[in-house]
């Protein structure tokens, strides 16, 4: 066979490798000889340095650590330091909270503001002398000695805290102050803690300390809905913080601490108290002596009264954080941050809601046991007219008709009963009020007694816990978890009405365990009677620079109502709802004249309280409960939600053309067939009349006892044919018990112990 390489090539190719093998061991030999001699020189050389014996464990090994923790603790540093430093990323961060903003009703009459009073006409020169030494004494006396973070100050807050047993001191700087404010939430977690550190000392590398000082006195919040002490001055000394006496600037700087606790409009002795030991930390500091601060003991500042000024604090919080967030939605070659907003409210509506809510808890809030409310009025579009998040914006700025998630309790059936026609049923279709279980939960109706074959209509109107449940289990067809399944839909149909809170899955949810806000929860029902088009909540309909000119519209701009459940089913849902208001467990709700539809809930062991009904013109959401989740003394929705709603809406339609409800029309008179009409006209006159009083007080065996006497009579008039399916008995006379026997629209008979998830705050 022929040789394809000749020999001699084979050769020459036997003689490269064989070298460069060489050249190769002799390189690794040449480099090892090489490296051991230079670890022999560079050990010799280091043997001059060695130290042993004690100094070894004194000096060396002491440094080699603390060098290793330091390595580790600097890496520790940069990787807390990247989210702090994240919050620096808008190039605009300087003003980007430099919002100025002027509101307006919806006719175009003031009712106040809300942003920073930055007032750059004002330098720190022009502040009184003693009015930011009073700040300095009293918030961080050695602002202008430290980097950004006091540690001195850190150490001893902690050591005072420790002590204490409890948080008596805070231990940020101005400059940390300045960098929750400018940056972050007033959360107290260590997760805060640690960005305001970091961010603090990138402030001191960026401003100077006055800019740092102005910075903090201009945008500190000081109550009132004021911002800077220029903007609190005016507030409550109606004068420029260019001349606020010394006693005036001590009130302020005492200010900082706790605006809500110590805003003398509010409260002023705490607030005079709280200025006497703004004076006795500024003769601590060394700023002053006693016989210059005597006089301001001696004369303490006067506030200014205005408690006359109502003006609707809640709903400028909420505008004010909604146009913060359209803000953010504008080019950002828009500069402007002064800007004179148009909301939807109408301060008429307004009043009644205030009114209406503080009149029911005077006058019953006491005997249920009830200390707060929140109410919000909406049009069909989501433009929110009128909004009460609690008792008073003074003791509270808690908005608990947009930040509190509350159990809706029966009021969320309706979500569970509009899903259940989106798939097939129909408002006469019977489900059989039944026992039924999922897992080891088994809900229980009103008497732990079951209606048998009834309609949706029924039992919607009486507040049956019983169907929802079925239902839930029935939308899920033949999957291998039909309930799961089931409520799933539910929770889709429901974030088709605008719901956004998390709306966990359990076995309860659909008789109202999940919790929801007021707002979304009023909004949300203007589905129905806008034709099952779902609106978003807003307060804002115009935007305009402080020069006039247009910036934002929201019937240009906005975002529009969307088809979330078709108009047919609205409007069955709708006829459905407003046989709760004629002949069911809302009757108290019911407005002469004009067509209304809602639905009651009341939640575990009487915890909250809900009216949410509609109108053809405006939907309105009522709660009634405590803020420590504590039980009310047996309130349920349709006693002083209800009665709060219809005051709240008989002003709301005074001088408006009144609207029909599609699939209710002008509404219908409440049937009679089982009274003669003169007792029947005549009962329904009273239950409109009733006012909610005291709860009443029935022992536990009177109630089962009537109870089982109205069962056999129920029983008696089925079988002597004078009682139909459809004419069920009233609800007003069934008693409000103290016993085991639940509302009609509570869930808690129905959840149980393992029901219904914990509360959230």
């Amino acid at each position: 066979m022929r040789q394809i390489v000749p020999e001699q090539w084979k050769q020459k190719i036997r003689n490269f490798f064989l070298d460069l093998d060489a050249r190769i061991d002799s390189t690794l030999f040449s480099s090892g000889k090489g490296l051991r001699e230079l670890y022999e020189r560079y050990s010799t050389f280091m043997d001059r340095f060695h130290v042993g014996r004690w100094k070894r464990w004194v000096f060396i090994e002491p440094a080699s650590e603390a060098a290793t923790v330091g390595l580790g603790g600097l890496i520790v540093m940069l990787a807390l330091a990247v989210p702090a430093f994240r919050e620096t990323a808008d190039d605009d961060w300087l003003k980007k909270s430099d919002l100025a903003v002027s509101f307006l009703d919806r006719y175009g009459n003031p009712i106040g503001s809300r942003g920073i009073k930055h007032n750059d006409s004002i330098p720190l020169e022009d502040f009184p002398d003693n009015l930011i030494k009073a700040t300095l004494a009293t918030e961080d006396r050695r602002f202008y000695d430290h980097f950004g973070i006091d540690m001195a100050g850190t150490a001893r807050a902690l050591v005072t805290n420790a002590q204490a047993g409890g948080v008596r001191q805070g231990g940020s700087s101005i400059t940390q102050q300045l960098a929750k404010n400018l940056f972050l939430n007033n959360e107290r977690t260590i997760e805060r803690k640690v960005k305001e550190a970091f961010l603090a000392i990138w402030l001191e590398t960026r401003l100077t300390k006055n800019e740092i000082l102005k910075l903090y006195l201009d945008r500190a919040y000081l109550g009132g809905g004021t911002f800077g002490v220029d903007g609190a001055a005016h507030f409550y000394f109606n004068k420029s913080a260019r001349d606020v006496t010394l006693a005036e600037s001590a009130m302020l700087a005492g200010l900082f601490k706790a605006p809500t606790k110590y805003a003398p409009h509010i409260n002023l002795p705490a607030a005079r108290a709280r200025a006497n030991i703004v004076l006795d930390n500024l003769v601590d500091a060394g700023f002053m002596t006693e016989g210059q601060v005597f006089g301001a003991r001696r004369n303490p500042a006067i506030a200014v009264d205005r408690r006359d000024e109502n003006w609707p604090n809640y709903y400028l919080d909420y505008a004010f954080e909604e146009m913060r967030k359209l803000v953010d939605t504008f080019p950002k070659s828009y500069t402007e941050r002064v800007f004179v907003v148009r909301t939807a409210i109408d301060m008429t509506v307004q009043r009644a809601a205030e009114e209406a809510v503080e009149n029911q808890l005077r006058q019953f809030g006491r005997d249920y046991h009830a200390t707060q409310a929140a109410a919000v009025v909406a049009d069909l579009d989501g433009g929110i007219r009128a909004m009460v998040g609690g008792r008073d914006y003074g003791a509270s700025q808690f908005n608990r008709a947009t930040d509190a998630y509350r159990q809706p309790g029966s009021s969320f059936k309706p979500y569970v009963y509009a899903t259940a026609l989106l798939n097939g049923y129909k408002p006469s279709s019977i489900v059989v009020d039944g026992p039924v279980c999922i897992g080891n939960w088994c809900p229980q109706n009103y008497g732990h007694s079951y209606s048998g074959s009834v309609t949706l209509t029924q039992a919607i109107t009486r507040s049956i816990n019983v169907v929802p449940v079925k239902l839930s289990i029935a939308l899920g067809g033949k999957a291998p978890n039909p309930a799961k399944v089931g409520r799933q839909k539910i929770t889709e149909v429901a974030r088709r009405f605008g719901l956004t809170a998390p709306l966990p899955d359990t076995p309860s949810m659909p008789i109202g365990s999940d919790e929801v806000t007021v707002v979304e929860h009023a909004v949300a029902y203007a589905t129905f009677p806008n034709k099952g088009r779902a609106a978003k909540p807003h307060a804002v309909l115009e935007v305009r620079s402080s020069v006039g000119d247009l910036v934002w519209r929201f019937d240009r701009d906005g975002k529009k109502p969307v088809q979330a459940i078709p108009a047919s089913v609205a409007a069955d849902m709708s006829g459905m709802m407003s046989h709760v208001v004629s002949e069911g467990t809302a009757r108290r709700a019911a407005i002469e004249g004009i067509p209304t539809a809602g639905k009651t809930g009341t939640t575990n062991a009487y915890r909250d309280a809900w009216f949410v009904g509609f109108t053809g013109n405006f939907s309105c959401a009522v709660w009634y409960g405590n803020d420590d989740y504590s039980p009310t003394n047996r309130m349920t929705g349709g006693s002083l939600p209800a009665q709060t709603w219809r005051e709240i809406m008989v002003v709301a339609h005074q001088g408006v053309e009144v609207k029909e409800i599609p699939g209710v029309g002008m509404g219908a008179k409440p049937p009679q067939s089982a009274l003669p009409a003169a007792v029947a006209a005549s009962s329904a006159s009273r239950i409109l009349e009733t006012k909610p009083g005291p709860p009443p007080v029935l022992t536990k065996r009177g109630a089962d006892i009537l109870v089982r006497v109205e069962k056999l009579l129920d029983d008696a008039g089925k079988a002597a044919g004078k009682t139909s399916s459809n004419d069920q008995p009233k609800q007003p006379a069934k008693p409000i018990t103290s016993g085991a026997v639940a509302s009609p629209d509570n869930f808690a008979a129905a959840a149980g112990a393992q029901a219904a998830p914990a509360p959230r705050n």
